[in-house]
């Protein structure tokens, strides 16, 4: 079998690197492919843990497997070190692939090529390294990516059929990336976030729709701020409950955000029984 590491993180999706791996899987006969995907640096000064960092190279992994698998090709994937050079010699060297093909943005844009990435690769390793350039600020992406952020509204009805109708009319593929704050003042809440995720993301799939997410700072407006830096967004979907009861409303987050992102931001408003929450409703 022919194994070929394919390495990227934000260009991950670009046209060009899709088509290329297309043309390998048309053309190489029993071939797979090994996605390695470099932990992101936040912009200078932007604060952004550690954990979300990592969860987002995650989001991306598991995105492109569903989107190979739904082409019929073999392919597996894994989060890599933040330092693009370690994260593709360590694959090398447990993978031991017969091609490496790197996918960056244009020279002007990338720190991957300002540091010879390609170069050393194909130095350290000795085999062919191929070089895809995306630029996604001209060319952008084949499909929509709509970022939800959402609580103990997650897995309401009214959510869930608003983002199945928001797949519906567009004719590019769209994925939603679902980001869930924590609750602040609960040691729980990690585990009550990642259960409201998993619930959530079963929902979606369950009605036909790609998706994945990640948990988020216990301040919604900075996980939506920080997910914003993390991924090219064309909309943002925020879910909360009614008026008054819902203190993302009480504290504006939907202006906020707005006044935060150029991409359109829309808000659903789900009417969820409060001890269906499994809390008080000072949140969401």
């Amino acid at each position: 079998m022919t194994e070929i590491l394919v390495v990227a993180n934000r260009t991950l999706g670009g046209e060009k690197l899709l088509d290329l791996v297309r043309s390998r899987a048309q053309t190489v006969q029993d071939v797979s492919f090994r996605l390695v995907v470099p932990q992101t640096k936040p912009t200078a000064g932007l604060v952004i843990y550690d954990e979300a960092v990592r969860e987002s190279a995650q989001i991306r992994v598991d995105l492109a497997l569903t989107r190979a698998a739904q082409e019929g090709m073999r392919a597996s994937g894994e989060v890599g070190d933040a330092d693009p050079f370690l994260a593709t010699m360590d694959a090398i060297a447990i993978r031991r692939p017969d091609e490496v093909i790197v996918s960056t943005h244009p020279v002007t844009q990338s720190g991957w090529l300002r540091r010879d990435l390609i170069e050393r690769i194909h130095n350290a390793s000795g085999l062919p390294v191929e070089h895809v350039v995306t630029d996604l600020d001209r060319e952008g992406l084949p499909f929509g990516v709509t970022l939800v952020i959402a609580s103990k509204t997650s897995s309401g009805e009214e959510l869930i059929e608003r983002l199945r109708a928001k797949a519906a009319q567009d004719e590019r593929p769209r994925l939603f990336i679902a980001v869930v704050p924590l609750q602040d003042g609960s040691g729980d809440a990690p585990r009550e976030a990642r259960a409201r995720l998993a619930a959530m993301l079963d929902k979606l799939q369950g009605a036909g729709l790609l998706a994945s997410g990640m948990t988020g700072d216990p301040d919604p407006y900075t996980a939506a701020v920080n997910a914003l830096e993390l991924f090219r967004v064309d909309d943002v979907v925020i879910s909360t409950l009614p008026n008054q009861r819902s203190g993302w409303l009480r504290s504006n987050l939907i202006g906020r955000v707005q006044h935060a992102t150029s991409a359109e931001v829309e808000h659903v408003v789900v009417d969820v029984d409060e001890a269906s929450t499994g809390m008080a409703s000072t949140a969401a």
